[in-house]
């Protein structure tokens, strides 16, 4: 039976955790609390042991402050474990500002806000010969997208007419990481095929929903929070041609059209 070890059961990893239990894999998860399905982080002897183990792990733990916790803790047991897959779930933040350029997984990573995880997705990447990163833009689907921003009235319109962003369904991160089995190791971008503004989504959600679209405000005006307001600062489009090639993956969502028809 394949076994998977996800360090990190945040909305993706659970979404592929249920994904995998489906198609008959054991899946064991590490959280901050254990539960039925999973092991508590802070337990040593009980992680240890499951890597040395499994037969895939996956990390999908951000950076805290200036660390990986994963790696600070588990770093050593996972570069020896006998796994034959790993993985580790990064961002398209680590490839900063393009002012609306494409970047792709050759571009130059480590210039822009998230120094961290530049730092961890490039340690993650020298930690062992079959590592798989995978950048992610602005994660949505299920419960979690701009469908529920416009019903409870917090969703944005901003008057930044060159702004672009990329943007991914979370089944197709899903289904990429899957893909990857099978591929070869490396950097792979998932995103789906229409970079487009933030404006573009809110304002399709509001047609799906018949709710009048916001108004359009200033960055000033819309008085978003710091993380929020940071989303703003950069602009880039994300190429995903890399995973299509090796990996034979295509989004089922191409678009946020789709997706949010999905999510609905």
């Amino acid at each position: 039976m394949a076994y998977m070890l996800i360090l990190g059961m945040g909305y993706t990893a659970s979404r592929l955790a249920a994904r995998l239990r489906g198609d008959g894999w054991q899946v064991t998860g590490v959280r901050r609390s254990a539960d039925a399905d999973s092991l508590a982080f802070d337990d040593d002897n009980a992680v240890r042991a499951a890597i040395a183990q499994t037969t895939y792990i996956l990390s999908s733990v951000p950076p805290e402050g200036d660390a990986d916790p994963v790696l600070a803790r588990y770093g050593d047991a996972i570069a020896a474990a006998p796994a034959i897959w790993t993985g580790y779930l990064s961002s398209t933040g680590v490839y900063g500002d393009a002012a609306g350029a494409w970047v792709d997984e050759a571009s130059p990573v480590g210039q822009g806000r998230r120094t961290a995880r530049a730092a961890a997705d490039m340690a993650w990447g020298a930690l062992r010969a079959d590592m798989r990163r995978f950048r992610l833009p602005g994660i949505y689907g299920p419960g979690r997208s701009a469908l529920e921003r416009v019903r409870e009235g917090k969703a944005h319109r901003i008057a930044l007419p060159d702004q672009v962003f990329s943007r991914v369904h979370v089944d197709d991160i899903v289904a990429g990481v899957v893909a990857s089995f099978d591929g070869p190791a490396g950097v792979y971008n998932l995103a789906d095929d229409l970079p487009c503004a933030q404006n573009d989504v809110i304002e399709a959600a509001c047609a799906l929903l018949g709710q009048p679209v916001p108004p359009l405000l200033t960055l000033e005006e819309a008085q978003l929070s710091p993380m929020a307001r940071a989303f703003y600062a950069e602009n880039r489009r994300v190429a995903n041609g890399r995973a299509k090639r090796l990996l034979g993956w295509s989004p089922l969502h191409p678009t946020y059209k789709e997706g949010l028809r999905a999510c609905l």
